[in-house]
């Protein structure tokens, strides 16, 4: 049979040029497809030099922080995360003046202003009874051995809940203020939203004026 196909070959010469253009194509289609799976595989899978020390906090993946610095008080400082969702948590920031207190901070009260926000109690997509808060309303108070401060909402909204665990577990403040010792959630109108975050900083900015290396 190859007998056969060599003498084919060397009677009709336009056969060998089609054999070998056959095989020059096969060999550029091979190519060309080694090259496209070297570019989806540089695609989906990083270069382990750009991978980051430590990865990355839920908190980082899912949300967009923001911070205001001496809010009312000097170094009442606190942070915003906002989720995609439009939901905003509310709670201390790092530099926040209770942290410098030696001991940190030993209670918290929701029972400021004319009511108590741990027995807030919301329901339905309508969020029915949320309160509504303004940015300057009062949230909360920590205190410390030496003092206490007044922990304020931030942005202006309705109030979804408190974080009623803190009541028992104050130390959560001291030890994980920016996830289990979150503060509260606020969910702001997208108008008020866009009002309120005039006046707050980016993670960069606040590292930048705290001279913080997070």
């Amino acid at each position: 049979m190859e007998i056969q196909k060599t003498a084919e070959v060397a009677n009709n010469p336009e056969t060998e040029d089609t054999i070998e253009s056959t095989k020059q194509n096969q060999h550029e289609e091979e190519v060309e497809h080694c090259d496209e799976e070297d570019e989806l595989r540089s695609m989906l899978l990083s270069d382990i030099r750009d991978l980051p020390l430590t990865p990355p906090s839920a908190t980082q993946v899912n949300f967009v922080s923001y911070f205001i610095t001496d809010f009312t008080k000097p170094g009442h400082d606190q942070y915003i995360y906002r989720h995609a969702n439009g939901l905003c948590v509310i709670g201390l920031a790092p530099t926040h003046v209770a942290f410098k207190d030696e001991g940190g901070i030993t209670n918290i009260d929701f029972n400021v202003g004319k009511s108590d926000r741990s027995v807030l109690k919301v329901s339905g997509k309508r969020k029915k009874n949320a309160m509504r808060s303004e940015s300057n309303t009062a949230l909360c108070k920590v205190s410390t051995a030496k003092d206490s401060y007044i922990v304020r909402c931030c942005v202006k909204g309705s109030l979804l809940e408190v974080n009623e665990r803190l009541i028992n577990q104050p130390q959560l403040l001291n030890s994980s203020a920016d996830r289990e010792g979150y503060i509260a959630i606020i969910m702001p109108r997208p108008a008020d939203w866009t009002k309120n975050k005039e006046s707050l900083i980016t993670l960069e900015e606040y590292k930048q004026k705290k001279e913080l290396s997070l």
